[in-house]
C-alpha cells in the first residue's frame, strides 16, 4: 500500500522527491532510474565518473518529505478524474507537476501525517520483479529481456559503452554480445543445471518444471521461485558464465536480499545494508542498460529504511496473504456466488475440524503424523552417542563397500566429534 500515491500515467518514486533519480530517453521514450550516485557521499569518486550516463553527478541526496510537506503538495491536487478518456493518449507529466494523482483518505486521520512510515513496500513483488529482470536479460527471453534494439540506441544517445552500440554494415545491423547475457550454449548449460537442482522438502518447488533445455528458456516461475533463485541460486548460476564484475555485483545483490529477509536484523546491520545497496545499484548502472532500471529496481534502495521503521520483512510481505487468497479461491464452486461458496466451505471446514477432535482410531488433522517426522525413539543398538540420531531412513536399504578415502573421513569425524573416546584421545 502506498498511501496518497498512484502510478496511473506517471512513473515517479513514491518516497523520494519529485524528479529524484530519473531522466527520459528519446529513443526508448521511457523514464529510467539511473541516478543512484546522488545517494553517495559528496566526495565519492564515482560522482565524477562518466561511465554511468556520460555526465558527472552533482545533485545531493533527495530530502525526506514530512507529513506537512506532503499535505502541502496534496492541496494542489484537484479535480481528479480516474481512468483514461476514450480516444486519448496518456498525458505526459510536465516538469512542474507533482507526483501525486489523488489525496488518500488516510490523511483524514489526525495522526496520519505524523507517521514516519505511511506506506509499505512489498518485498515479495520487489524481489520478483528484480529477479525477473535479471533472469530474463540473462537468458535473453524474447519480449522480457531489457536488452533490445531501443536499449542499444539509448546507449548511443548517452554516448556510453561503445562496445555495445549497434554495428551497421550496408542494410544490416549487428547487435554485439553483451556481458550480462549468455550465449545459446551457455543458456542450455544453465537450464540443465537448474533442472537438476534439488531443494529440501517444503523449501521450494521443482525448478525442472520451469526450464526447457532444448529451447534454452525459463518460464512459469512463481514469486517464491524467484525468491529462492535470487537469494540462493543466482550466485551459483552466474559463476563461471559472466564476467567477474558482473558476477560480484549480482552476488552482492543476492546477499543484500538474504540479509534483508533474515528473521533477526540488528541496527548495525541495517546501517551497513543502507550503504551497500547504494554501491550495488551504482555497480549495476555501470553494467546494465538504462531500460533495466525500472521503479522496482530503484525501490530496493528504500528497503533497509522500511525494515528500520516497520520491523522484519516477513511480517509485512504478501506471501501469507497470497496463500490465503489461493485457499479462498479454491473454495469457489459457483462463480456466480463466490462469497457464498467461500462461506459454505469455511463452515464445512469448521464442522469437520470440530468432529475430528472426538474421533478415535482414524487419521485426522490432529493425530496425523508430520510429513517430515523422524520419530522420537533413538537407536539403542549402537554404543556411541554420535550414532544415536533421530532420523528416519527413506527408501530401501542399500549396502556399499567403503573405499579407503571414505573410511578415513569417517574415522576422522568420529575422532573429532565423539565424546566417549575423550579419555582415550588424551
Amino acid at each position: 500500500m502506498l498511501s496518497g500515491w498512484s502510478t496511473k500515467g506517471k512513473l515517479a518514486c513514491p518516497i523520494c522527491n519529485k524528479d529524484t533519480c530519473s531522466f527520459t530517453l528519446k529513443n526508448g521514450q521511457k523514464q529510467c532510474y539511473m541516478g543512484h550516485r546522488r545517494f553517495l557521499d559528496s566526495q565519492h569518486s564515482w560522482r565524477k565518473s562518466k561511465k554511468f550516463d556520460g555526465k558527472s553527478e552533482y545533485r545531493s541526496k533527495p530530502e525526506e518529505l514530512s507529513g506537512d510537506d506532503v499535505l502541502r503538495q496534496l492541496r494542489q491536487v484537484e479535480n481528479v478524474r480516474f481512468g483514461k478518456p476514450p480516444n486519448q493518449r496518456k498525458r505526459k507529466r510536465s516538469d512542474g507537476e507533482l507526483n501525486w494523482t489523488k489525496r488518500s483518505i488516510f490523511f483524514e486521520l489526525p495522526y496520519w501525517k505524523t507517521l514516519k512510515l505511511r506506506h509499505n513496500l512489498d518485498v515479495m513483488h520487489i524481489e520478483k520483479n528484480i529477479c525477473e529482470n535479471i533472469l530474463s536479460t540473462l537468458m535473453n527471453i524474447e519480449k522480457k529481456t531489457k536488452d533490445n534494439i531501443k536499449t542499444r540506441l539509448d546507449l548511443e544517445e548517452l554516448g556510453i559503452r561503445k562496445e555495445l552500440h549497434l554495428q551497421r554494415g550496408g542494410d544490416r545491423l549487428w547487435v554485439p554480445q553483451a556481458c550480462y547475457t549468455l550465449t545459446l550454449q551457455e543458456r542450455r548449460k544453465l537450464c540443465g543445471w537448474l533442472g537438476l537442482v534439488k531443494l529440501p522438502d517444503g523449501y521450494g518447488s521443482k525448478f525442472s518444471r520451469v526450464v526447457a533445455n532444448d529451447a534454452a528458456k525459463v518460464s512459469g516461475m512463481k514469486s517464491h521461485d524467484y525468491h529462492i533463485f535470487l537469494q540462493r541460486l543466482l550466485p551459483a548460476a552466474s559463476y563461471g558464465f559472466l564476467r567477474k564484475d558482473v558476477y560480484v555485483a549480482l552476488s552482492e545483490l543476492s546477499n543484500f536480499f538474504k540479509e534483508l529477509c533474515s528473521k533477526v536484523v540488528n541496527r548495525e546491520k541495517l546501517e551497513l545494508l543502507k550503504h551497500d545497496i547504494i554501491l550495488i545499484l551504482c555497480k549495476l548502472e555501470m553494467i546494465y542498460p538504462p531500460s533495466f532500471f525500472v521503479i522496482m529496481v530503484h525501490l530496493a534502495i528504500h528497503l533497509p529504511r522500511e525494515v528500520e521503521l516497520g520491523g522484519p520483512v516477513q511480517y509485512r510481505w504478501m506471501y501469507f496473504v497470497e496463500r490465503l487468497l489461493r485457499t479462498l479461491k479454491d473454495s469457489v464452486r459457483n462463480k456466480a456466488r463466490p462469497e457464498g461458496s467461500i462461506a459454505e466451505a469455511y463452515i464445512a471446514k469448521e464442522c469437520l475440524n470440530f468432529c475430528s477432535m472426538y474421533f478415535r482410531g482414524i487419521e485426522t488433522r490432529f493425530n496425523r503424523e508430520d510429513r517430515n517426522y523422524d520419530g522420537s525413539k533413538t537407536d539403542e543398538s549402537s554404543g556411541f552417542l554420535i550414532f544415536k540420531q533421530k532420523t528416519r531412513p527413506l527408501g530401501a536399504a542399500k549396502y556399499k563397500v567403503l573405499s579407503k578415502s571414505e573410511r578415513d573421513k569417517i574415522q576422522w569425524y568420529i575422532l573429532h566429534n565423539c565424546s566417549e573416546i575423550d579419555a582415550y584421545r588424551k
